[in-house]
């Protein structure tokens, strides 16, 4: 269980930080949430605590796992369906995971795609997501800036 002012991680929306954990009435029922604070895409979400494990909500990295991230954006560009729905589809659920590793790797193969070729509108969304998970979870992990972590990320790519 997490505790007011743990850094976590909530799958397709990014890094923040549990503001409140209070008792909520839904359907009936009370229910205890995490209200959490995801200052990098400025929003709010309630988060049900018996629901966390299955939404993949985690602690944020520890800061020593940086440089697996960075390796990653670094490393080579995996082939990807050329099919843009279904590459957009499988993009998604491996943001899904919530795994960061599998966050950056689709951000450095949408990246370098769109260098070759223009992304489509619905993947240059995916990417500004994806890139917007990533830059959050660095924020919190490493204690750098905004600008700093998107640095650190188009510079590794």
């Amino acid at each position: 269980m997490f505790k007011i002012g743990d850094h976590i991680v909530y799958p397709m929306y990014g890094a923040g930080i549990i503001t409140e954990i209070v008792e909520k009435d839904f359907l009936g029922e009370m229910r205890t949430y995490y209200n959490v604070s995801l200052p990098y895409c400025r929003m709010e979400a309630s988060v049900p605590v018996d629901n966390t494990e299955r939404l993949g909500v985690r602690r944020v990295i520890d800061p020593v796992r940086i440089g697996e991230v960075i390796t990653v954006l670094k490393g080579d560009t995996e082939p990807m369906n050329p099919n843009w729905n279904k590459r957009y589809r499988e993009n998604t659920e491996r943001m899904q995971t919530g795994d960061i590793l599998e966050v950056a790797a689709v951000v450095r193969n949408l990246v370098r795609t769109d260098r070759l070729k223009p992304l489509s509108t619905g993947e240059k969304k995916l990417l500004s997501t994806a890139k917007q998970i990533l830059e959050s979870e660095l924020i919190y992990s490493g204690g750098y800036t905004m600008e700093e972590a998107d640095e650190m990320v188009e510079t590794s790519i």
